[in-house]
């Protein structure tokens, strides 16, 4: 299988439960729920992505991503790789984990939850986006974008994950946003509080 990555680089990981730690960030191009073109969003499922998720460089299998990959990582500590996009799930599959695996790497995927994942992967974030069926309605992270109109916090508590953040939506009305999750998180108490810190502190 081919791969189609947008952007491939070291940060920190800025929201959820693993802000702050060392990562190499796997960017793939594509998504489900909007074509990435400004003239779509209105017409899109998801119309407040905030990540430019178009075009990209191919990879002709998973050994010489994986190497790339590799390529980023300082040396020290465990290596660390987040799988993201546009919509992960649209092109990790198992040969990708497995070439991950074998440099040592602990697998991250970020994922809108509509699509299975493949086998293997060490930590499983769902952002769950409103008027979408949840496929995975289990994992490690469960971090909403709140508030989105039809989509209840409460009514989410029930799926098996261990961790509940929830997360302010960027834009005009942010400060609004902050003040509405800060509300819930304090009369939700399984729920927690997840900010962008990255974009708070300028990194990628």
């Amino acid at each position: 299988m081919t791969y189609t990555v947008k952007e491939l680089f070291l940060t920190l990981q800025g929201e959820g439960a693993r802000a702050g730690r060392v990562a190499v960030f796997l960017r793939f191009s594509g998504c489900n729920l909007w074509s990435g073109r400004e003239e779509d969003r209105a017409g899109a499922q998801c119309r407040f992505c905030d990540t430019d998720f178009v075009g990209g460089e191919r990879f002709a299998d998973a050994a010489s991503l994986a190497e790339r990959v590799e390529s980023l990582w300082p040396g020290g500590g465990v290596p660390y790789v987040v799988c993201t996009g546009g919509e992960p799930a649209l092109q990790l599959d198992d040969a990708l984990v497995d070439a991950l695996h074998r440099r040592g790497f602990e697998v991250a995927v970020e994922t809108n939850g509509t699509r299975t994942l493949p086998a293997g992967i060490d930590w499983v974030c769902v952002s769950p986006k409103a008027g979408t069926e949840l496929v995975l309605r289990q994992g490690d992270e469960l971090k909403l974008v709140w508030p989105q109109p039809g989509l209840d916090p409460g009514a989410l508590e029930a799926l098996a994950f261990t961790h509940r953040l929830l997360q302010p939506m960027d834009g005009p009305e942010r400060a609004a946003n902050i003040a509405a999750c800060v509300a819930w998180c304090l009369t939700h108490p399984l729920w927690r509080l997840s900010l962008q810190t990255h974009k708070l502190i300028g990194i990628p």
